[in-house]
């Protein structure tokens, strides 16, 4: 008999037309799942009974186990029980008998499987294990399963993104590869040719950025044994060039609030909260009135590397800020219409509203291109801080105090960061080449 619990480990069906017409239903029960009334330091299993050819009677058999006790988590453990107790059902729908050699009825349902000599069953006490073919979870379910295992750790956005490129990459899979609709038919090949495909009708950063997610997901794969191996780690990441906002002109910045100031204060003042405190525009986008502390000039925000980030509140800010002291400390500090309202919607949803207001208002008047937006206030009053600082100290002692004010990790974060805006520019060597 092939050894059950490791059949179930590595593939399911899909759970169409499980829990009705059972042919021979009288043979087995339908399998159950048995979760230790939620307590996790049990062992959780499906178990379920099989008509014993001698007695007549249904008989217990061994329990399934699989993988499902290595999860910490009930919804985890569930659902990989879940895809065990279906793959079981649809195992014995095909005629998988517990008292008999399985061998033949895997050979037909696999293909490709060759077993070693088969061993006849004499009692389920002495059952000969064999070695179980590849996986044959489909690719939408592999992936599925892996996204299902990763995303507790994932914020909404990055598992959007997951969700999106697992449908291109099946969406691309259907239209150029229908032969193949199974995770173990995924390999380096098939991965590099849909990459390719991605770096020809994008670019080289898009191209890599599925590479990560999909490696990721792949690797979850392996851990789990569906995959041998993750073979995404042979697939080279690509050189490619980030794009970054440009800096606007001392010139062009002051035209800009001089205009908003008669146009829209309010977009004006989520301006200021990008240049004066340095923040991202999602991170303005996230604020609550409860996270500007007025009294003791403190801001709180989610940062991008770091749950939690505390900042200084310039005076050149707080004079531009309304009273918020007898404001529910839970509403938005920005929505659409004023400072300190409700604004049910995505994070993303209001830094893309807010771009999009900032593209009317500002950019299409004052014609400026794609290269110009929200981000560059930040480049632009950090470049203007840094050169103020360096005139009365040296870089190294410049870079210090920045580093304090923007919130880079890394001094070697904050020197990248300062190149790639050109911040630092030499003074004048014109000297030296005469």
């Amino acid at each position: 008999m092939s050894n059950l619990n490791r059949i179930l480990t590595f593939e399911h069906e899909s759970e169409h037309d499980l829990e009705h017409n059972l042919p021979l239903k009288n043979l087995f029960s339908i399998p159950k799942i048995y979760t230790g009334k939620g307590d996790l330091s049990k062992r959780w299993y499906v178990y379920f009974s099989y008509r014993n050819p001698k007695t007549g009677k249904l008989q217990r058999m061994q329990n399934v186990y699989g993988k499902a006790n290595k999860y910490t988590t009930k919804e985890d453990r569930l659902f990989v029980l879940t895809v065990y107790k279906r793959t079981l059902l649809k195992l014995l729908k095909e005629g998988f008998n517990p008292f008999e050699d399985n061998t033949a009825l895997l050979a037909k349902r696999k293909g490709d499987f060759k077993p070693s000599k088969a061993s006849q069953y004499s009692g389920v006490d002495t059952t000969k294990e064999k070695e179980a073919s590849v996986p044959i979870m489909s690719i939408k379910e592999a992936f599925d399963f892996g996204l299902k295992l990763k995303e507790k750790l994932l914020s909404k956005t990055t598992k959007r993104a997951y969700e999106n490129r697992i449908k291109n990459f099946l969406k691309w899979v259907e239209d150029v590869h229908p032969e193949i609709s199974t995770i173990d038919k995924v390999d380096r090949k098939l991965v590099t040719q849909f990459l390719n495909h991605v770096l020809v009708n994008t670019s080289a950063r898009n191209r890599n950025n599925f590479r990560v997610d999909l490696s990721s997901l792949i690797q979850v794969l392996e851990d789990n044994d569906i995959v041998a191996t993750n073979f995404m780690k042979r697939i080279p990441v690509l050189k490619s060039i980030p794009q970054r906002n440009k800096t606007y002109s001392n010139e062009k910045q002051e035209e800009i609030y001089t205009f908003l100031e008669k146009q829209d204060a309010l977009l004006l003042l989520y301006i200021k909260f990008i240049s004066y405190n340095f923040l991202r525009p999602i991170e303005v986008c996230r604020l609550k009135v409860g996270d500007i502390d007025l009294k003791n000039k403190l801001i709180k925000f989610k940062a991008k590397n770091s749950p939690l980030k505390t900042k200084i509140i310039p005076d050149l800010l707080i004079n531009d800020l309304p009273d918020l002291s007898k404001m529910d400390k839970s509403l938005c500090l920005f929505t659409p219409e004023q400072i300190g309202g409700k604004w049910e919607t995505d994070v993303d949803n209001k830094r893309d509203y807010f771009s999009k207001r900032f593209k009317k208002v500002v950019k299409d008047p004052f014609g400026l291109g794609k290269d110009y937006g929200l981000y560059s206030f930040r480049h632009t009053y950090i470049t203007k801080l840094y050169r103020a600082l360096v005139k009365g100290s040296s870089p190294f002692e410049a870079k210090s105090k920045l580093m304090l004010i923007t919130g880079h990790s890394s001094m070697s974060a904050l020197q990248k960061y300062l190149r790639d805006i050109d911040a630092e520019l030499p003074e004048d060597y014109s000297e030296h080449i005469k």
